[in-house]
């Protein structure tokens, strides 16, 4: 019989907990010829999600679960649960159903009959969410495949499944500063996308702002690309030759007018303007090195304070 790990992060989703077990055993249900497990990782919640997924642990057998002792974030939550992982196959989903169970059926039937690796799913629409974060969103797709080399498509979710093999790819890269959508694609692997409309939250409330969404992209951005440092350098060499002009310019303007005091404001300006290039590229690589740093550091990716398995 063959067995699928469901990775489930959890953080401060209390209410939405039981809705989400409940859905999963009416796929499992449908799926009757399959093993399952379920994997409830606690990202260190400060609500009662904790204790729904003790009274969920303790009425079925088949959920396992790790509580972190903090907060460490989605990546860590999801790395965590697919180390955890025992399945054949692993799928990772959210637990607010904006990633639909009763798509597993589909997925696991494409695996078995056709010649791919991983099913993962895309959102065809963005219904519900902010116009601003649909367009910011739409804008970060299309530049993360023009700067970096994977495949990252539009609207693609992290719920998918996987076969064993490209699981244990995945967990080969244990580096501090995740980005898992950059990491599915960097893996490689034959990946068919299932288009979906998208789902709103069966309850509770978003943890994503535009903010923390801002930063994370800023992450794979950073994670799989080099292209600010280059840019950096190409506006270091561009104003390196417009600078040579402008004293080129002023000499020569200074020996036909020996006026050498005018023009001031427009000094000012200039070096106003070439100051915060100057700012713009140390804070680029700033962010690399600040990488870097923390990558060398070797902390542990999270802190399991309890689990039940």
């Amino acid at each position: 019989m063959k067995k699928i790990s469901i990775v489930v992060p959890c953080y401060n989703e209390e209410r939405v907990l039981p809705i989400f077990y409940n859905e999963i055993k009416k796929i499992m249900h449908v799926m009757n010829d399959i093993q399952f497990e379920i994997i409830l990782v606690n990202d260190g919640s400060t609500d009662a999600t904790l204790e729904v997924i003790k009274l969920l642990a303790k009425k079925d057998d088949k959920i396992k679960y790790l509580s972190f002792s903090r907060n460490f974030g989605k990546e860590a939550a999801m790395y965590a649960g697919f180390k955890e992982s025992t399945g054949d196959y692993t799928a990772v989903m959210d637990a607010d159903l904006q990633d639909p169970p009763s798509l597993l059926p589909e997925m696991y039937r494409i695996l078995q009959e056709e010649d791919y690796d991983t099913v993962a799913a895309r959102r065809t629409s963005r219904k519900s969410e902010p116009k601003i974060r649909s367009y910011f969103a739409k804008k970060f797709y299309k530049l993360m495949n023009k700067i970096s080399n994977v495949d990252i498509v539009d609207g693609a979710r992290d719920f998918r499944l996987m076969t064993r093999q490209v699981l244990n790819s995945i967990l080969e890269i244990s580096e501090y500063n995740r980005f898992s959508k950059g990491i599915f694609g960097f893996v490689g692997f034959n990946t068919k996308w299932l288009p979906y409309e998208n789902v709103e939250r069966a309850a509770g409330t978003t943890k994503w702002s535009f903010w923390s969404l801002f930063v994370y992209s800023l992450e794979g951005i950073t994670a799989f690309s080099t292209m600010p440092l280059i840019i950096s350098s190409l506006v270091g060499i561009l104003f390196c030759f417009i600078s040579i002009i402008v004293i080129i310019t002023i000499i020569i303007r200074t020996l036909m007018y020996g006026d050498i005091t005018s023009g001031w404001p427009s000094t000012m300006c200039i070096i106003m303007f070439v100051s915060g290039i100057q700012l713009l590229s140390i804070g680029i690589i700033g962010q690399y090195l600040s990488k870097t740093y923390l990558e060398v550091k070797n902390r542990p990716l999270y802190i399991i304070k309890e689990k039940n398995k």
